[in-house]
């Protein structure tokens, strides 16, 4: 009788279980991963307040434009930064800024002074940076990888400044970090 009892509440389970995961609650996200030499970052993207950005940033990766690019720029307490320096004829994009905040492994579109200037290069946030929030282009956020960007915040650094009053902190890693590989993908997951 014990037997039956139990076989009974397994296939109940089970059917609990199936009933559940029914193929309409399958959701699919669309991710970037940044295979480096510290290991991977993976980020999803933010479509639909940066449309333009994303746009520009997943052709850029489906082309190869990151692979064997660095992040050359790593200040502790800051960001890490990478793309090719700006040395490129590659469009800029218009500044898309919008209500997501700079939070730990925000991902945002780099710039100069003038706030459609964005191109290539991007950083990814190793602390909190509410100073920045509307006034960059946020278009990701890091979802696996944290004790990767920790790892890269806080390699040994050569220290140098820029700008007019030699304020801005441009300080590059002593062993480059490099993008082995970026690419986009899509996973699938269960929604309750």
């Amino acid at each position: 009788m014990k037997i039956i009892f139990c076989s009974i509440l397994c296939l109940l389970l089970s059917s609990h279980i199936y009933a559940q995961c029914e193929p309409d609650s399958i959701a699919s996200l669309e991710i970037c991963k940044l295979e480096t030499n510290y290991g991977t970052l993976t980020f999803r993207f933010f479509e639909d307040a940066a449309p333009l950005t994303v746009e520009k940033f997943k052709r850029l990766v489906n082309k190869g434009f990151y692979d064997n690019l660095t992040f050359y720029r790593v200040v502790e307490g800051h960001v890490i930064q990478a793309g090719d320096g700006g040395e490129n004829d590659i469009p800029t994009v218009v500044a898309e800024f919008n209500e997501h905040p700079h939070v730990v492994g925000t991902v945002g579109l780099a710039r100069s002074a003038d706030p459609n200037s964005g191109s290539t290069e991007f950083y990814i946030c190793l602390v909190p940076r509410p100073h920045l929030d509307g006034k960059y282009t946020v278009f990701g956020q890091l979802v696996d990888g944290y004790n990767i960007l920790e790892s890269i915040g806080n390699t040994e650094i050569i220290e140098q400044y820029v700008g007019d009053n030699q304020s801005i902190a441009f300080h590059t890693p002593k062993e480059p970090v490099i993008i082995q590989s970026a690419t986009i993908e899509i996973i699938n997951y269960f929604i309750q």
